[in-house]
């Protein structure tokens, strides 16, 4: 193969847009020849050859569905970022900063943000008084503002 490199990537820079896919290209094309091949000897330059071609025309292909789905992308611009993910992250880091509360904080605002629960509930449920109860989470919140302020913001 060292042989007819030059003669390959000659042939991958006319079939590609730039130098590194022409190299990409050979490469690729050259490691799946060598991978079809049942016995052990060279695969023919005509199978490397037609490889490259391919592999070229699906670089081509992915390259032009890239462009087009970024000029979407731009005309529309609600759509270049996942939301999703971003909520996502937004979660996590808030579970973290949970995580780092001391219990009696995180299991007040546990109880009261997904729970749903009263402060009158949640006075029953842990047995302290109800300005105990909404104390611990005002103050619980306080100390999840002060950890989460830095990353959210």
């Amino acid at each position: 193969m060292d042989h007819h490199a030059p003669k390959l990537l000659l042939f991958a820079r006319q079939q590609s847009r730039c130098e590194a896919d022409a190299q990409d290209v050979v490469q690729e094309a050259i490691v799946e020849s060598w991978q079809r091949q049942t016995d052990n000897a060279p695969p023919p330059l005509s199978l490397v050859f037609a490889t490259i071609r391919r592999r070229a025309i699906d670089l081509a292909r992915s390259q032009e569905r890239r462009t087009r789905r970024e000029t979407v992308a731009q005309t529309s611009p609600e759509c270049w970022f996942d939301h999703a993910a971003e909520d996502r992250e937004r979660v996590r880091l808030i579970q973290a900063a949970l995580g780092q509360l001391p219990a009696m904080y995180r299991e007040v605002i546990t109880l009261r943000i997904w729970g749903e629960l009263t402060y009158a509930e949640l006075a029953e449920v842990l047995g302290v008084p109800v300005n105990t109860a909404a104390s611990r989470y005002r103050y619980g919140l306080d100390e999840l503002r002060k950890l989460t302020k830095e990353v959210l913001t």
